[in-house]
């Protein structure tokens, strides 16, 4: 009878770890510019790179542990920051979109977001690994117990040698332990045929379960689907259990609508204060009941208000109006003006599709932030343009605060000023017009007046 030997491969996973403290200089930091960020990057075998605004608060918080981080990890990883606010170019290249953003490098070449702790201890754990080998060898239960141990999910492969061609892999998912639950395996075999990509599916599909916790690094990974999110005084550091405590009853009506096209996920109030007051309308008084919203992949946003009750009935009537189309978007807008007849229309987001969407007429859109200095320079010339086309009634020239209201779908708002042509009859294609820094009134009338809806934009 053949004999065999088991050998048990860890597969690495850069999932995350645990807070603590230390001491730190600054120094330490790399700083990055759009100048040296290419030929210094490539230097670091790997290196984790801050993404941040001097005005942001969050930034500020994690500046401390980020520097004695650094410090500790000197020698091993190199620790860097590049200042979104100057360094535009570099930013906008790696699609950083809020700060602060954590990304991991390896000689230089963007490998994904930093996904543990923002702590001491947590960058040290997760970035120790990243600089280890891809994968270690657990030579005893004790070793796999260790490795198992971990902040988030960790990926182990058995492999059997057997005398003959019949050795073969088994690949084990284990779920962190913070996230047992009675809803869900604590751990998942694969059991397809073993190839790069369908390993990768395995993970991707296996790695969250069922109500996973969101955070700032996976949030982008998390809403590529329709996802509801559940926030509380969620902390998985301090309070495990009182963590669980209301994901467990998430998790009982996620386990009651699985499969119909709606991810779940839990995560802390606090992370997310900012987001659920400028984008959902929430304010908080410091009560201990969660809230639930739902944002789809396509950017539309509902809010339960109705108080979170402790045995999921709430949440449950939510998600039946949710499925049953009973359920109002939530739309962040400025009140409507009761009076606008100026030259440019003012259009909030509840007067969008009356003005913009209108059918029969050509509308030139200006998306502005009131903080914006190019957008206070360019004002001048759209009021001059708007005064030369003000003679034509199929014409409307506009402009929308894009801070305080939600710019639909259709239109892509990543800075200011930004300016999209809606061509009558071509509505489900509105057409980007690039400004330039010498933009004038004969250059918007050069590439407008002749037909108003055929300038030659960039899509």
């Amino acid at each position: 009878m053949a004999g065999f030997v088991m050998y048990l491969l860890a597969l690495m996973c850069a999932w995350g770890s645990f807070p603590a403290a230390g001491a730190a200089r600054s120094r330490d930091v790399l700083e990055l510019t759009d100048a040296d960020f290419d030929y210094l990057a490539t230097e670091h075998e790997t290196m984790l790179v801050k993404f941040y605004a001097p005005w942001c608060g969050h930034c500020k918080k994690l500046a401390p542990d980020f520097e004695k981080a650094a410090t500790k990890l000197k020698g091993t990883v190199q620790l860097a920051k590049v200042d979104c606010t100057v360094n535009t170019e570099t930013c906008s290249r790696f699609g950083v979109t809020g700060y602060p953003a954590l990304k991991i490098f390896r000689n230089g070449r963007d490998t994904g977001p930093y996904d543990g702790p923002r702590s001491i201890e947590g960058i040290l754990q997760v970035m120790k690994r990243q600089s280890g080998p891809d994968s270690v060898l657990l030579e005893s239960k004790a070793d796999l117990q260790r490795f198992v141990n971990h902040y988030d999910a960790s990926i182990v492969g058995q492999l059997f040698l057997v005398r003959g061609p019949m050795s073969r892999m088994c690949v084990l998912l284990f779920r962190p332990p913070r996230l047992s639950n009675k809803f869900e395996d604590s751990v998942v075999v694969f059991s397809d045929f073993l190839t790069i990509t369908s390993l990768r599916r395995f993970i991707r599909d296996n790695i969250f379960g069922l109500v996973p916790h969101l955070t700032a690094e996976n949030r982008e990974r998390l809403r590529v689907k329709d996802l509801l999110t559940v926030y509380y005084d969620l902390d998985y550091v301090h309070n495990v259990r009182g963590s669980n405590y209301w994901r467990n009853r998430v998790m009982l009506v996620a386990s009651k609508f699985r499969g119909r096209g709606l991810s779940f996920s839990v995560a802390n109030r606090r992370e997310f204060e900012t987001e659920l007051q400028e984008e959902f309308g929430f304010g908080f008084d410091g009560g201990e009941l969660p809230v639930a919203t739902i944002r789809t992949r396509l950017g539309q946003k509902y809010s339960m208000r109705e108080e979170f009750t402790r045995d999921g009935r709430s949440l449950e009537r939510f998600l039946e109006d949710y499925f049953s189309g009973r359920l109002k978007r939530y739309i962040k807008s400025e009140p409507v003006p009761e009076r606008n007849n100026g030259l440019i229309k003012v259009v909030v987001a509840e007067s969008f599709a009356e003005i913009v969407e209108n059918p029969q007429k050509d509308v030139l859109i200006l998306f502005y932030s009131p903080l914006c200095q190019h957008c206070k320079k360019l004002e001048p010339v759209y009021n001059q343009l708007a005064s030369q086309l003000s003679s034509d009634p199929d014409v409307v020239v506009a402009q929308m605060n894009a801070l305080d209201n939600d710019v639909p779908l259709g239109y892509d708002v990543q800075g200011f000023p930004t300016i999209y042509f809606s061509a009558a009859g071509r509505k489900h294609e509105p057409a980007r017009y690039e400004v330039q820094n010498d933009t004038d009134v004969e250059h918007f009338g050069s590439v407008l007046k002749p037909h108003c809806g055929t300038f030659s934009p960039t899509k």
